[in-house]
């Protein structure tokens, strides 16, 4: 069964992938994102990322992505953490990792989730900047064209 979590806290990366490693496992695909302290839009550079959050929406979506992950690959399972509030520059925003008994799947599952996450999951961010100021994330276009080729 997938194991989704939503949460503040950071994340054990090492222990989240020792979970999956199971018997029949040959590999663990995984994915881990950072928040970027890049300077934006001239703006300066991003100070904070703070993501928002429906608990009931996001349980839902989440498990229903996960869903058509295991129902797409052979998985034997996969995991996705996604951290909300107030995150800095260098910390962890999310863990995605699929086990299976080959890696094309692992590999394959894991790219589908992290495309899915960062288009459609029903978080919303928005980034503090060092000159005071601050804006709401927009869907970026290559993160749409990344997720299409999944519906093909």
């Amino acid at each position: 069964m997938p194991r989704i979590i939503v949460q503040h806290e950071d994340f054990d990366a090492g222990a989240e992938l020792a979970r999956l490693n199971t018997p029949g496992v040959g590999g663990v695909g995984s994915f881990i994102g950072l928040v970027r302290g890049e300077e934006v839009r001239g703006e300066g550079k991003i100070t904070a990322l703070h993501l928002e959050h429906y608990p009931a929406m996001t349980a839902r979506a989440l498990a229903k992505i996960a869903d058509e992950a295991m129902a797409r690959w052979p998985l034997n399972d996969c995991t996705i953490i996604h951290r909300v509030g107030t995150l800095h520059p260098g910390e962890n925003i999310v863990f995605v990792a699929a086990s299976s008994a080959h890696r094309d799947a692992a590999l394959r599952a894991t790219a589908f989730l992290i495309d899915w996450l960062k288009t459609s999951a029903p978080f919303w961010k928005r980034e503090d900047f060092i000159s005071g100021t601050s804006a709401w994330v927009a869907a970026r276009e290559a993160d749409e064209a990344a997720a299409a080729e999944w519906v093909k």
